[in-house]
């Protein structure tokens, strides 16, 4: 078996189909300093921590994790807030930023004998539909090869060689742009809130999720293609406290922005998922937008799901799981990319003074006091927004 990417789905596979008794190898065209050093998601829905609970990957995240069941909402009309922990199924957030998640399954998978190519770059999958397909490979010396397994595991995200492989025809793409960037920003400062922080202002949308007691993760409406180097820090710290409302909730804890980066909402899904002995997962599978924190948690589900499949088909010649691979994913997927859907309607609204933005921002301000007095809406809200 060869996967493709070190990443949260790539690794639970890996470390899953090893533990299973199932050969195979992980392909990584990064460096391993870099793999565990790139700062992404960090919000562990309770499914993704009973998922690594199960299989005995989650002793990092109980000893360095932190129980998260509350957000906050902000508007111009005032804020309230909500402890989903006491909502809809009872089921709140880990927060375990994703490199600390990917250094555990890293460490662990090496371990335990786990075998890793780091600066290996997987270029194309030949030979899909056949009995042993191939992986070409470029080596760190620059050097092309075939690797060959009975099944190929894509989980090198949405640039990939294994969704680039894909012949034209063979899959259905869905993909919406959604209109809204936002700069992304990492900092060094505790959370100025013990709640994730949605603030909905004329301006645009900012948000603040706490990473670490020492690291917050910021976000700012942007224009579309504004370089993110173009903002000076004091700009930026304006912006937040004006959009978070800090003249009514208290300043914001500033500190040193350590990294910056834009983010164009998008949402993009590939069906069917397998094609032959490739199969597709993770960000290969289908991306989703930051703004519902699904994505994490959908690449380990879809890990457990394949490698089940895998093991039963490997193991014991039973292929079932493999055939309803691609359905069963499809249908976590889809239920995420609408709840995402609805998130990103809530927290963003068109700019203009036409008819039809008015009539759109007013469909959002009712959704937002929906939130706030429904407790049916709620219920629905937690649910979701915990669930995968």
């Amino acid at each position: 078996m060869v996967i493709l990417g070190a990443g949260p789905a790539g690794l639970v596979l890996g470390n899953l189909l090893h533990r299973g008794g199932i050969d195979c190898v992980i392909l990584e065209r990064a460096s391993r300093a870099h793999v565990q050093t790139r700062a992404r998601a960090g919000f562990l829905a309770a499914n993704t921590v009973r998922i690594l609970e199960r299989h005995g990957l989650a002793e990092g995240l109980h000893r360095r994790g932190r129980a998260h069941g509350t957000c906050e909402f902000r508007t111009e009309g005032g804020g309230f807030r909500l402890d989903y922990s006491g909502l809809g199924l009872g089921e709140q957030h880990t927060v375990y930023p994703q490199q600390y998640l990917v250094t555990d399954l890293l460490t662990q998978f090496l371990d335990v004998g786990g075998r890793i190519h780091f600066d290996t770059e997987a270029v194309s999958v030949l030979g899909a539909h056949c009995a042993r397909p191939s992986v070409t490979v470029r080596a760190p010396d620059g050097r092309c090869g075939p690797w060959r397994a009975r099944y190929v595991a894509g989980c090198d995200g949405r640039h990939g060689a294994a969704r680039r492989s894909l012949p034209p025809g063979a899959v259905r793409r869905h993909h919406r742009d959604h209109g809204v960037s936002w700069l992304g920003l990492l900092v060094e400062a505790p959370p100025s809130l013990d709640a994730v922080g949605y603030a909905v202002h004329d301006r645009g949308f900012a948000g603040h999720m706490a990473r670490t007691p020492d690291v917050t993760r910021y976000y700012l409406q942007c224009e579309r293609d504004s370089p993110a180097d173009t903002w000076p820090e004091d700009r930026i710290w304006d912006e937040l406290e004006l959009r978070m409302h800090a003249a009514d909730h208290g300043p914001l804890h500033r500190g040193r922005i350590v990294q910056r980066a834009v983010v164009s909402l998008e949402s993009d899904v590939l069906e069917p998922l397998r094609h032959g002995a490739l199969f597709l997962a993770g960000d290969a599978a289908s991306v989703i937008s930051p703004s519902a924190a699904k994505g994490a948690n959908l690449a380990v589900l879809e890990a457990e799901i394949l490698a089940r499949a895998l093991i039963d088909d490997l193991g014991h010649g039973d292929g079932r799981g493999l055939a309803r691979y691609s359905a069963q994913c499809l249908a976590h997927i889809w239920r995420a990319q609408d709840f995402s859907q609805w998130m990103t309607q809530l927290l963003h609204g068109p700019s203009g003074s036409d008819g039809e933005s008015s009539f759109h921002n007013s469909l959002r301000r009712a959704r937002i006091e929906s939130l706030r007095t429904s407790r049916s809406q709620q219920d629905w809200f937690a649910e979701n927004y915990v669930g995968v």
